[in-house]
């Protein structure tokens, strides 16, 4: 089932979201496909994200991870190897691609790889010119020239 949003009152209060209908879309998409590997996403501070994904079977080098804009993409293949005869498989080694979308200067920090776990580290860095600053209003008191740059917390 598919459902339609109306972004019209969301478009009256807002200028330069025009990409948040398309996330929002590509999201929904996203639900209805295959959730293999599972993972989980944490958040271990403020600023701070992991992104770890079960992948037993796959070694280091059977996975790669690109980040590209705002994007991360992770994705594993088995190398071909000789056909064996299984009584039970229960460990999914298919082939795989999860992409994630991140938010405005979410920057990969690390990726490491233990216990069978694929563990992405991201941060947030807001540039400094990108900051909230305080606009003095003209006609106030000669103090009041500078602009401040309001700490980040």
């Amino acid at each position: 089932m598919r459902t339609s949003f109306d972004f019209a009152p969301l478009w009256r209060s807002t200028i330069g979201f025009d990409h948040l209908a398309d996330l929002v879309d590509s999201t929904l998409r996203q639900a209805t496909e295959d959730n293999y590997p599972p993972y989980n996403i944490e958040r271990s501070g403020e600023d701070h994200y992991r992104i770890s994904l079960a992948v037993a079977g796959f070694g280091a080098s059977d996975i790669t991870v690109t980040a590209e804009q705002n994007a991360l993409t992770i994705e594993g293949k088995k190398p071909e190897t000789a056909a064996r005869e299984y009584l039970y498989q229960g460990i999914a080694a298919r082939p795989f691609r999860r992409v994630f979308n991140l938010a405005d200067y979410v920057q990969v920090r690390q990726a490491s790889f233990q216990d069978g776990l694929l563990i992405i580290d991201l941060v947030r860095e807001v540039p400094e010119a990108m900051k909230p600053r305080r606009i003095p209003i003209a006609g106030g008191t000669p103090a009041a020239s500078q602009i401040e740059q309001r700490k980040a917390a």
